[in-house]
């Protein structure tokens, strides 16, 4: 298993998990690589270390030594912006409904009062969203990477 660190055009840093380094090149040439937060296609690898899984590897310290805290240069870690992002998202598509092309009407119904209310997603041309708006219906456009629409393995 190949773990890659790959970034897209727009600077955005992830990881790829491959079979090989022969199944990057394939799927990258056949455009199957994108960025999970644009979907972008314009990716470079990046240089990275080698995993070494060495047998002779040290016993792990005991549980009271262990921290579960990471620290960069002594400040805890956080997770980047991307990613903070992309947790938003996943959340966002587990707890809404997706009404596809019936948004703008599904969201009418609701301010009405004609349907329970709920969270839902969908789409709506910038005329529709307009309008909606000029109701008083709160709504938001949000860019989903095509990779969260999908189950990820």
């Amino acid at each position: 298993m190949k773990v890659l660190s790959l970034q897209c055009a727009h600077g955005h840093g992830f990881e790829g998990w491959f079979g090989s380094g022969e199944a990057f090149e394939t799927q990258h040439a056949s455009g199957l690589v994108e960025c999970p937060l644009c979907g972008d296609r314009g990716i470079t690898k990046l240089l990275t270390a080698p995993r070494l899984n060495l047998s002779g590897s040290k016993a792990p310290a005991k549980a009271e030594e262990k921290s579960t805290t990471s620290t960069v240069s002594g400040a805890t870690a956080e997770p980047s912006m991307e990613a903070r992002w992309l947790g938003t998202m996943r959340k966002m598509l587990a707890n809404t409904e997706d009404v596809g092309e019936r948004f703008a009407d599904e969201a009418r119904r609701m301010h009405h009062g004609e349907t329970e209310e709920r969270g839902i997603r969908g789409q709506a041309t910038r005329e529709e969203a307009a309008a909606l708006l000029e109701e008083g219906i709160p709504v938001m456009s949000l860019p989903v990477p095509a990779a969260l629409k999908e189950t990820l393995q």
